[in-house]
């Protein structure tokens, strides 16, 4: 590690998506979701930054939304978006209520909505990483020393990504790697399923992604054996839940504390947990995000 502290293989179909999606920004759009209930309760809508496959998102948040509504006592629906900044924008408009953020859309997200506020955090967030990945014919072995990035071909996850953009540019930099100044520029291939997508085919030698989903995919072995870890980065917090202010003037002031207390205390082998790559999550704020916005507006990606 630097300093302190299922990629689908052979799936072509992913592969030629994410090449699409290099070198151009994705439509902000959205789709039909999922709901937990049905009937006459007050409604939440959730939504998350498409950070992985959608058939792994659709599975992760249609049980969320299952398990909150059980719980609260709410009609849950997830609303599944296409890219990060459609996340942004529904969560400003207030069609969104609750989102998952990543460290950085979440202050982008923040900033512009008056009165939002964080309600919670893995505990895996509070010291979260990125993994740099190279592909095993470039014969690198693991070190903390980034330069030998520099002359290959690399890809981030999306541009706005937390731990597939903003944190792996900033390290990079202050090994004076140019984060931008890969061979042909770097590209943004939307997500971290498909980062390691792009890797493993040989089209990109390197990229980043975020530790717990390369934990993952590493567990259940999907990861393809052409994608060998490089580096880690220091830790920095990272997800986190948000509640837009139109949601507690809908549904009530106690709103954000029943949120907190749902998310907090979830038992340790909940399912809801398990697919989070959690032991469990714990409050956060806003204060915890004051070194990503910092960063943010030195790369020019939070005014």
């Amino acid at each position: 590690m630097l300093g302190r502290r299922g990629f689908l293989a052979g799936s072509a179909a992913v592969l030629a998506a994410t090449l699409a999606a290099c070198g151009r920004s994705s439509p902000v759009s959205s789709s039909g979701g999922s709901t937990g209930s049905s009937g006459g309760r007050g409604t939440l809508s959730i939504g998350a930054i498409p950070d992985q496959d959608p058939e792994v998102l659709q599975r992760l948040y249609g049980t969320v939304a299952g398990s909150m509504s059980a719980a609260l006592d709410l009609d849950v629906v997830y609303q599944p978006v296409t890219d990060y900044g459609a996340a942004v924008s529904l969560f400003r408009t207030g069609d969104l209520d609750l989102v998952w953020f990543g460290g950085l859309t979440g202050v982008q997200a923040r900033l512009q909505t008056p009165g939002a506020e964080p309600i919670a955090q893995r505990d895996i967030d509070a010291d979260f990483h990125s993994v740099f990945v190279v592909n095993a014919s470039t014969g690198l072995a693991p070190a903390d020393d980034l330069t030998p990035l520099a002359p290959l071909r690399f890809t981030y996850g999306s541009e706005t990504s937390t731990s597939g953009r903003l944190m792996p540019a900033y390290f990079l930099q202050e090994q004076g790697v140019d984060p931008q100044g890969f061979p042909g520029g770097p590209c943004f291939s939307g997500s971290h399923d498909a980062t390691l997508a792009l890797v493993a085919s040989g089209t990109y030698l390197a990229g980043v992604l975020n530790e717990q989903v390369w934990t993952s995919r590493t567990a259940d072995g999907s990861v393809d054996p052409a994608v060998v870890e490089y580096a880690r980065t220091p830790a920095y917090h990272d997800y986190h839940w948000l509640l837009g202010p139109q949601a507690t003037e809908r549904l009530g002031d106690d709103l954000a504390g029943r949120l907190t207390g749902y998310f907090t205390g979830l038992p340790a082998d909940d399912e809801v947990l398990q697919l989070f790559g959690a032991g469990s999550f714990i409050e956060t704020e806003p204060g915890n995000y004051t070194q990503i916005e910092e960063i943010g507006r030195a790369l020019g990606l939070v005014s």
